[in-house]
């Protein structure tokens, strides 16, 4: 005998199904919300054409070393997207020098040191930033090479031994100075905690040094430091410390990510300067940039990012990318590196570069929130380098 469902049974159900979804639908809130982004810093010897005015920089611009209009753009957007936290993903400042002590004592060396100039941007910087803490916007800094790395054609270069060093190095005097002026926020639990929504706080705070767990020759404590908020980990990496430039702290992750999965975290975030996938953007010529340029140690910290589903976000390239590095049908990746060293500085993609990609010359960050139902909603937005209206550039949906 068959059996069949009256039109009326069969309609009501439909409805009763559907109000079930939109109900749920409904009840799936966000529980917290971030956003990330990296790379503000001037170039005052090689700003990206589209900063000048009448062929020169503003006269703020080259003295604090900041693309104010484009970085203060994007910070007013952050805020007004209610963000509880935002991650800066390095070179904040110009930097690049030797930030030791000075020799001599008359006021022009002072001034005109590498120490003071360190200083001083980053108190510009700083100041920058503050309205975002003050109106609900936690500001989490992250290390770029710009702060840590000294240039060799800018200064002399020496190490804590003496030796003078030759090309990009970053310095322990550097990585001094970082502390020194971005210290207060890692991790101030009391200002964070008034930032973040109701119920949540932050959280098996880790900012003590674990140099030697990966054979760091300089303390990395407040370098690379982790915690939690609700069921979401938190990691930022040094990638370029003293006599380890371009290198990740892989054992640390991989420790840190087991006891934080241990404690019953579920979602697994990670900022660092460096990517560790070059974005290969017209014009670079299929250079690696980034960690690749050691691809064992890269690769033992991707290890890591796949094991637990983790999300990279990075700078470093002055351009936009999202993608997953890792990804074939055997073995299914729900690792993403999320590239946005967009924040100001000078585009690495020529104004005529050969089949550049959409966005690449757009000044972008991303936002991301974390749902009641697990859900994780990723949001790349930005703007053109001609300052035109703020798109949404590309969404992604992670489960875990």
């Amino acid at each position: 005998m068959k059996h069949s469902i009256a039109p009326r049974a069969l309609s009501l159900a439909l409805v009763a199904l559907l109000s079930t979804g939109a109900a749920l639908a409904q009840n799936d809130g966000v529980v917290l919300s971030f956003s990330t982004v990296g790379d503000s810093r001037q170039d005052p010897k090689s700003p990206d054409p589209t900063q000048l005015v009448n062929g020169t920089l503003s006269g703020q611009d080259a003295h604090w070393l900041q693309n104010s209009k484009a970085w203060s753009r994007i910070m007013r957007e952050v805020s007004a997207k209610k963000s509880n936290l935002l991650f800066f993903n390095g070179d904040m400042i110009m930097g690049y020098g030797n930030a030791g002590p000075v020799s001599g004592t008359d006021v022009n060396t002072v001034v005109n040191s590498d120490l003071v100039k360190f200083h001083t941007e980053y108190a510009f910087w700083r100041g920058m930033v503050t309205p975002l803490i003050e109106n609900g916007t936690y500001v989490v800094p992250v290390p770029g090479n710009h702060e840590t790395q000294c240039n060799s054609k800018n200064t002399t270069c020496v190490d804590d031994n003496g030796v003078v060093l030759s090309g990009k190095k970053a310095l322990k005097v550097n990585e001094e100075a970082w502390r020194a002026n971005m210290g207060d926020l890692i991790v101030d639990a009391t200002r964070m905690n008034a930032n973040l929504p109701g119920g949540l706080t932050v959280n098996n705070v880790d900012n003590a040094d674990h140099a030697g767990v990966d054979g760091f020759a300089t303390p990395q404590n407040q370098l690379s430091y982790s915690f939690d908020v609700g069921n979401s980990h938190f990691a930022v990496i040094n990638t370029d410390a003293a006599g380890k430039d371009a290198t990740a702290p892989s054992a640390w992750l991989a420790s840190d990510f087991a006891a934080a999965s241990g404690r019953g975290a579920q979602h697994f975030f990670v900022f660092g300067h460096k990517p560790a996938y070059t974005y290969d953007f017209s014009g670079n010529g299929g250079k690696a940039g980034g960690l690749d340029v050691n691809l064992p140690q890269r690769d033992a910290f991707w290890n890591v990012v796949e094991q637990y589903g983790a999300t990279y976000f990075c700078g470093h390239e002055h351009t936009f990318n999202m993608r997953q590095p890792i990804k074939a049908d055997a073995q299914p990746s729900t690792a993403w590196q999320v590239l946005v060293g967009s924040g100001g500085s000078p585009f690495d993609v020529a104004q005529d570069a050969t089949n550049p990609q959409p966005y690449d010359r757009y000044y972008a960050w991303a936002n991301v929130r974390v749902f009641k139902s697990g859900k994780v909603q990723i949001d790349a937005y930005g703007f053109s380098d001609a300052f035109g209206p703020t798109k949404l550039l590309k969404s992604v949906t992670l489960s875990h």
